[in-house]
């Protein structure tokens, strides 16, 4: 079955990359996609670099990334981003 233009814009805006980690690292990224509704490797990559993008944000801004327990209390500030 042919695509359809969309789906040919979708596979030209994509740039495939070759990934070389730890034996390590590829486990943790194995358990962590198995957390995730994809189940994908890539998916936690994606994930991971969008939280980036959003404490870089926050950074630029002057202001700090944290963790919040359910009355929104401050547990856990992240440091070294």
């Amino acid at each position: 079955m042919e695509k359809t233009t969309v789906e040919k814009e979708k596979v030209k805006d994509r740039v495939r990359l070759s990934l070389e980690v730890s034996t390590e690292l590829n486990q943790t990224l194995e358990k962590l996609a198995e957390k995730t509704e994809s189940g994908s490797k890539t998916e936690v990559l994606r994930k991971a670099i969008a939280l980036m993008e959003v404490a870089m944000g926050a950074k630029d801004r002057g202001e700090t990334v944290g963790l919040v327990d359910n009355q929104n209390n401050v547990v856990t500030k992240i440091v070294g981003i």
